[in-house]
């Protein structure tokens, strides 16, 4: 039986710039980076999170797994200040949707710098 989540990965084009975007924008740390015969991967996660984002380059995986589907994951993010971060994340330039209001809470959109796209919800 599976237990939880462990990593996600994420196929990005550049991974330096991925891996900014998401430290720098975001408050991620770097878990682990590992360069190993070509193959290089960056692990990102908030602080204390149970469940990593892999950072993995896109050409490189597509050329050693051919078969595998590289598209960009739907991901769900939570925040206990989503005000605050809608706030920051637009400061730094980051595209970000409008707040809006669902039956299950408050949530926006945004854009890493490879235009891929993500949404974070109000945790309550």
């Amino acid at each position: 039986m599976i237990s939880k989540i462990g990593q996600i990965m994420l196929y990005v084009d550049d991974q330096d710039t991925a891996r900014a975007f998401w430290t720098e924008k975001l408050g991620f740390e770097v878990v682990s980076e590992e360069d190993s015969e070509g193959m290089r991967w960056i692990e990102v996660a908030p602080k204390g999170a149970a469940t990593s984002i892999v950072l993995h380059n896109k050409a490189v995986v597509a050329a050693m797994s051919p078969e595998l589907n590289l598209d960009t994951p739907s991901l769900m993010f939570f925040s206990n200040d989503l005000d605050g971060l809608y706030q920051r994340l637009t400061e730094q330039g980051v595209t970000v949707g409008d707040l809006v209001t669902l039956p299950s809470g408050r949530v926006f959109n945004f854009a890493d710098d490879e235009a891929h796209y993500f949404a974070v919800m109000e945790s309550k």
